[in-house]
């Protein structure tokens, strides 16, 4: 009960286990003062996460000002961020504070984070260490009290890597991390945020929906989504608005995503199953009883087929963009000797076929091997291959970050 409170007071919407470790992660940190470094794809609510804590933070009367680093010119950032003299450079005339000093006693947002270039960042560590700034032409130093959370759709460790972002400023604001996962880590949230943009968008633009057909549901569900939950927002609006009843049907959703969808496994749907209806406020805390049978029966349906599903797409995706790894990488041909009709079958020692010569990072596939044990090799074979990157690994597999963690935890993977 106390989740869903939350839930709904955040308006974070879904009933996944990722989701759940999300606001049990808001409810936990919000209270602290430290920075917080939020990751996770663009479209997946970071800045909803960021307006959470502030909202359950000591500091929730004071103001909350969000920055998208990458919208401003490099020229302009420090004086956004830090304010400017008069006259510090031409066009200033006047002065000016920044979004630190108008923030004080607040939060400050910063999203997109990894886009800041050298000198910002030099500012902005000031700022974190010793909680005082000079304005853009000043010599004054003007102290503050702000909290500051961070965002960002890259791995920050490898522009530390790369020299593009400062390390000390990283494990600055790395003290605190929530990570967002992606939509299609979480399909059992579809439908649930799919009737509540239905909700919310029929209100704003005036027009009465009864509900969605199973079969658009459907294929809203095995679509991957790769702009996450905007791209479905985005999309839902334009049904809301475009389509000529009042139940959205697969002919209302755009032919790419059809298309998409159509890539993945089917999932079973009920011929002439009923709409699923819009659910109301009171329907949130329902029992699966209580659900709507038929709407209940889709979701399981849904819910069933998603682990066999991923496997399968993981491991073509991985085959296609590591051919190398099952063996090819020194394109070496052995010539077998011509069998006669209903001679034995040799072994590979026998034909002069060393066991031994296959490298540690290629997968050992070998026939009768189930699933499990094919999807532990290639974990095991990727993360040699990226030296022991646990996110790069995960973007080479076509899984996310956490998905990885569970495994290697299920597989009892040393990494």
């Amino acid at each position: 009960m106390r989740r869903k409170r939350l839930q709904t007071e955040l308006g974070i919407v879904g009933k996944s286990e990722a989701v759940e470790e999300v606001v049990e992660s808001i409810a936990q940190i919000a209270p602290v003062g430290s920075t917080v470094l939020i990751t996770g794809e663009s479209g997946t609510g970071k800045e909803l996460v960021a307006r959470g804590l502030h909202k359950l933070s000591t500091r929730r009367g004071k103001p909350f000002i969000a920055v998208n680093i990458a919208a401003l010119p490099e020229t302009l950032l420090e004086s956004e961020l830090f304010g400017h003299e008069k006259g510090a450079f031409t066009g200033a005339s006047s002065l000016r504070k920044g979004m630190f000093e108008l923030a004080n006693g607040g939060t400050v947002f910063l999203d997109e984070i990894a886009e800041m270039s050298g000198g910002p960042q030099t500012r902005l560590l000031r700022v974190l260490e010793q909680r005082e700034f000079m304005r853009v032409g000043g010599s004054e130093s003007i102290r503050v009290d702000v909290r500051v959370i961070a965002a960002t759709n890259r791995d920050l460790r490898d522009a530390v890597e790369l020299g593009e972002f400062r390390r000390d400023l990283y494990y600055r604001l790395n003290v605190l991390h929530i990570h967002m996962p992606r939509l299609n880590e979480r399909r059992e949230d579809i439908p649930l945020l799919v009737h509540e943009f239905i909700r919310e968008l029929s209100r704003e633009h005036r027009k009465e929906f009864k509900g969605i057909a199973p079969d658009a549901m459907d294929i809203l569900v095995r679509y991957d989504w790769p702009g996450n939950v905007r791209e479905l927002r985005n999309l839902v609006e334009s049904m809301v608005v475009l389509a000529p009843g009042s139940i959205i049907r697969p002919v209302d959703i755009p032919p790419e995503v059809r298309r998409g969808a159509e890539r993945r496994l089917p999932t079973p749907v009920v011929t002439g199953a009923p709409v699923l209806p819009v659910s109301t406020a009171g329907d949130r805390g329902a029992t699966p009883a209580q659900l709507p049978e038929m709407e209940f029966i889709f979701r399981t349906l849904v819910d069933l087929k998603f682990d066999v599903d991923d496997l399968r797409r993981e491991f073509e995706r991985y085959i296609r963009r590591h051919p190398e790894l099952t063996g090819a990488r020194e394109a070496r041909v052995v010539e077998l000797p011509q069998e006669t009709a209903g001679a034995p079958v040799r072994t590979p020692d026998e034909v002069g076929v060393s066991t031994a010569e296959a490298d540690e990072d290629t997968i050992n596939f070998r026939p009768g091997m189930t699933m499990e044990e094919l999807e532990r090799s290639a974990i095991i074979a990727t993360l040699k291959a990226v030296g022991g990157n646990r996110r790069r690994a995960s973007e080479q597999l076509g899984i996310g970050e956490r998905t990885l963690y569970r495994k290697l935890r299920e597989y009892q993977i040393d990494a």
